[in-house]
């Protein structure tokens, strides 16, 4: 009798178990699909940018007057060296890294998009200060569109972390914690790829 107890309760915990890592496979491929539409929509704004880029000047400056390289390349670096923080962070917490130092890289690739965000802040405000607003121009308006939408997703990415910090605080490093930090790292990765293009697009080939 007992021993068939024993077999069920372990028949019971393996149905459990199975049933735990199918929803949280589903789960994350779910996320995939959320990051294949938001690349779709990055992909028609940068469509919409490059056509308003040869149509859409007017009066307004082209992108050879208005960029440099200075600036979006600090950017750029900020950014790239926060997904390598951001694929430690994750790696220490797959290999049983403290929750202490998982929080430390992750706080150390959130202040880096932070200065990202800042720089970019700073590049607007230049703009801004100069008469370059959005209404000048289709490609001004094009412009603030793409880098802005990509800047909104950085913002939504840092303030994401900080409260999957705070729940990490809270309730400690379980499953639901640590899928939610791969998903947070699929996000920031995706973010910059966009970048890269994004940098590509509007800054290397503006200047060139």
């Amino acid at each position: 009798m007992s021993a068939t107890m024993s077999n069920t309760g372990a028949a019971h915990a393996a149905s459990h178990d199975h049933g735990h890592h199918d929803k949280t496979g589903t789960v994350i491929f779910g996320f995939w699909i959320f990051l294949m539409s938001d690349l779709i929509a990055f992909s028609l704004m940068i469509a919409n940018y490059a056509d308003a880029e040869w149509h859409g000047i007017a009066n307004g400056p082209s992108p050879h007057e208005l960029f440099s390289l200075g600036l979006p390349t600090i950017e750029t670096m900020a950014l790239l060296i926060s997904t390598f923080t951001f694929g430690i962070c994750t790696l220490g917490m797959k290999y049983g890294a403290s929750m202490k130092r998982t929080v430390g890289w992750l706080v150390l690739t959130l202040a880096l998009g932070a200065i990202f965000l800042g720089i970019e802040l700073y590049e607007f405000h230049e703009f801004w200060t100069e008469g370059n607003t959005p209404q000048v121009s289709g490609f001004l308006t094009a412009y603030y569109s793409l880098v802005g939408l990509h800047g909104l997703h950085v913002t939504s990415g840092i303030i994401w972390g900080i409260l999957l910090m705070v729940q990490m605080k809270t309730f400690g490093m379980n499953d639901l914690i640590k899928s939610r930090l791969v998903r947070l790292g699929l996000f920031w990765h995706m973010l910059d790829i966009v970048w890269i293009a994004l940098f590509t697009k509007v800054y290397l080939m503006g200047v060139l």
